[in-house]
C-alpha cells in the first residue's frame, strides 16, 4: 500500500512538471534528452554527453552528439536512434500523459530506445514492458502534441 501511495504521489508531482512540456521532444535547456547522445545508447550501451559543437536540429529539438560518426548516423536515420515518445517516460504515455526522464533509466527493446520518469518506474515498466510498449504505442499519437 505504501509502494502505491509513494508511485500516486510521484505520478501527481509529474503531471504538474509535464504541464510546462509542450514539446514532442523531451527538452531540458533547449536540448533533447538532456543532452546525451542518442547514438551513444545503441552503439556504447551506455549514456554519453554529448557536445554543444556536434548538434543538429530535429523535430524542434537541439540534439546532440558525443562523434561526428554519431552526429552523421543521426542525420542519416534519426527515426532510428530518437528514443520513442519523444524521450518522455514510456510508462507515463502508456497512461497517457507526458512524464519527464532520467537519462539512467534506458532501455532498448526490438532496436527502439526508451526512457522512465525513474529507477522505481522503470522496474514497474520492466515486469510488463510488451503491454506498457502496446499501450504507449496507442497513446502517443493521442498526446504527442499536447502540453
Amino acid at each position: 500500500m505504501k509502494k502505491l501511495l509513494t508511485i500516486t504521489a510521484m505520478l501527481l508531482m509529474t503531471v504538474s512538471l509535464v504541464k510546462a512540456q509542450k514539446s514532442e521532444i523531451f527538452c531540458t535547456a533547449g536540448k533533447a534528452i538532456k543532452g546525451y547522445d542518442p547514438v551513444a545508447f545503441f552503439t556504447e550501451s551506455k549514456p554519453v554527453k554529448g557536445a554543444d559543437s556536434l548538434s543538429y536540429s530535429y523535430k524542434d529539438a537541439t540534439w546532440l552528439f558525443s562523434s561526428k560518426a554519431n552526429l552523421e548516423s543521426f542525420k542519416k536515420s534519426p527515426e532510428k536512434y530518437s528514443p520513442q515518445y519523444g524521450g518522455y517516460c514510456a510508462y507515463g504515455t502508456a497512461d497517457g500523459h507526458k512524464a519527464p526522464t532520467q537519462t539512467d533509466t534506458w532501455t532498448i527493446v526490438d532496436g527502439k530506445l526508451y526512457f522512465n520518469y525513474n529507477g522505481k518506474v522503470k522496474e514497474m515498466w520492466t515486469k510488463q514492458q510488451a503491454a506498457f510498449i502496446e499501450k504507449a504505442n496507442t497513446q502517443w499519437p493521442l498526446i504527442k502534441d499536447k502540453p
